[in-house]
């Protein structure tokens, strides 16, 4: 696959001024970058961390297991400079480097919170899961008819049409199955479950009526839009050389670039955005060199946010005037507030016997999903919201033990065998928007660049603790409903960040006193400044949000371009 992201354009425009500025590179960044650029508009994309070119920069990607120097291990001096990231499973050797260095970008915790973050060209669209689910009017109504937090502005009617927009562009790899609180999109051909999934998937569908259905992930699954298709490697996260899943290196970025309208600048940390009272409007950002460490202004006519749902908040608050003392955004009171995540780190797994005759194909990047059924038609709980699973089948490797065969010629040939099959499954929860969850500027601690670093205050509550019982005994009843032998359940409890979905710090809403963005993720303070990223979810589902956040994005960057041809963001 050609590397289309190199060469980038570094060169600025003349007095630092452009159409557009996009703040972040990752998942909804790139999108922005795409739509702004294809529809005309002269833009630069600010990234904080440093340059990061499809394939060339992909080091590890071709490696085999036996070259990395640690057989995928984590030193101890990696884990010092990367303490959060050590919590949890992403402290595997290929990826190290992918993570922010907390020693230089730190944070403060009044309650334990895992933040996971990559700070370089593309972000986590390297490093993401992929999967890629619509959100239904379940989702969208759910604070009306809870009488929960604020209403969404909008309905799956809103947004449909752009997720049909995004889906065609970065290739989703899914099956059509009618599920009404899960909707179909425009998918390329599924991935296979394997031989045990089908047969759990069959038995849950007949004494339980749920769905458990291959994983709609955004692995393409043929040639697609001049990439290659995945190769069955689950070598994701180290960056595909192949193009097989969407990532801004391999699908926004390069159609950007092609634009001839895209001008990239890596290094550059955006401090603030400039607000002039004059006109109430935005007129630029303030950019921080990382590297001379001199600060800049660029100036456009709109300001999009993808610096994540965390960070874009951050610039918000540190954009603090003499008219909004807590930041760009707050006269609602809300900027900052409403954090929510998926709580998970539990399910339930066990053997499927009577399989040892059949495997499956290469290493699949992708799972089985069941859809939420709790709280959905006449099902009703004593908690509010609902759950889904990911998980998979598969048959154990040559690492498992085998203590009965110790070491020798017969240990080698038994690990030379495929071992038994496992079926496990893992819950991923809605978390409720509550106020008091919330991220402000710690005054007191500075990073390496001397800003001030957010203070995260944040947990899970009664609502999520009751669904958690629920979200285990029902994986243990499914899977032994199936067949599943010897199964046990797991729960090592939940910091909010574990599930790398945050959003809520700043919510669209109807009314700008209870919300920070309108139905147009326009800032109510600024409305030519936009935030498309996490930041901007009213309520947070239990599916993956990314989709979500890229159809919001096309959807922003279109209303903008239509209301500057207009003359003018009003």
């Amino acid at each position: 696959m050609e590397n289309n992201s190199a060469n980038l354009n570094l060169k600025a425009a003349a007095n630092n001024t452009y159409d557009a500025i996009v703040v972040g590179s990752g998942i909804s960044g790139g999108w922005a970058a795409k739509e702004l650029t294809e529809l005309g508009l002269k833009t630069i994309m600010l990234e904080r961390g440093q340059n990061y070119e499809h394939i060339k920069d992909y080091k590890t990607a071709q490696k085999a297991p036996w070259e990395f120097e640690h057989r995928g291990n984590v030193t101890l001096a990696q884990r010092k400079e990367r303490p959060v990231i050590s919590r949890n499973w992403g402290a595997y050797e290929p990826i190290m480097d992918a993570w922010v260095d907390e020693k230089q970008a730190p944070y403060t915790e009044v309650k334990p919170f895992n933040w996971w973050r990559s700070y370089r060209l593309g972000g986590r669209s390297i490093l993401w899961g992929r999967q890629s689910y619509r959100w239904s009017d379940l989702d969208f109504e759910a604070n009306a008819k809870d009488g929960w937090a604020i209403d969404w502005p909008i309905r799956y009617k809103d947004i449909s049409p752009w997720y049909d927009h995004v889906e065609k562009f970065i290739g989703v790899s899914g099956s059509l199955e009618g599920i009404p609180n899960l909707p179909d999109g425009h998918f390329l051909p599924p991935m296979d479950l394997n031989v045990v999934e089908k047969d759990v998937a069959a038995s849950i569908k007949k004494k339980f009526g749920r769905h458990m259905i291959i994983g709609r992930s955004a692995n393409i699954t043929v040639p697609y839009n001049g990439r290659t298709n995945c190769q069955y490697r689950n070598r994701c996260w180290e960056g595909c050389p192949f193009g097989g899943y969407f990532s801004t290196q391999a699908s926004t970025l390069p159609a950007a670039m092609k634009t001839g309208n895209l001008t990239v600048r890596p290094q550059s940390i955006v401090t603030k955005v400039l607000y002039d009272k004059n006109t109430k409007k935005a007129k630029g950002v303030e950019v921080l060199d990382t590297e001379t460490n001199k600060t800049y202004e660029y100036y456009a006519k709109i300001v999009f946010l993808n610096a994540s749902a965390l960070n874009s908040a951050w610039v918000l608050m540190n954009s603090a005037t003499d008219i909004w003392p807590q930041g760009l955004g707050s006269s609602s009171g809300e900027l900052g507030h409403n954090i929510m995540d998926h709580h998970y780190n539990l399910g339930a797994s066990g053997l499927m016997e009577g399989y040892e005759d059949k495997y499956y194909f290469g290493r699949r990047a992708n799972g089985v999903y069941v859809a939420r059924f709790a709280n959905v038609g006449n099902d009703k709980r004593d908690y509010l919201r609902g759950f889904g699973y990911q998980g998979s089948a598969g048959r154990q490797g040559w690492s498992r033990e085998i203590a009965e065969y110790g070491i020798g010629t017969k240990y080698k040939d038994a690990i030379a065998e495929p071992g038994a099959w496992t079926m496990g499954i893992g819950g991923f929860g809605e978390l409720l928007p509550y106020h008091e969850n919330k991220i402000t500027l710690d005054p007191k601690v500075k990073d390496k660049w001397g800003l001030p670093v957010l203070s995260m205050d944040a947990e899970i509550k009664d609502n999520e603790r009751k669904m958690r019982i629920d979200i285990v005994q029902e994986a243990k009843a499914m899977l032994e409903a199936a067949g599943v032998k010897n199964v046990e359940t797991h729960d090592s409890g939940h910091n909010v960040g574990d599930g790398i979905h945050e959003m809520g710090t700043a919510r669209m809403g109807r009314d700008p006193k209870t919300s920070v963005l309108n139905m147009h993720n326009q800032v109510w303070d600024a409305k030519n400044v936009f935030v498309t990223d996490g930041a901007c979810m009213t309520s947070s589902a239990c599916q993956n949000p990314s989709l979500t956040y890229m159809a919001l994005t096309a959807r922003a960057a279109n209303f903008a371009v239509q209301e500057l041809k207009k003359g003018g963001i009003s």
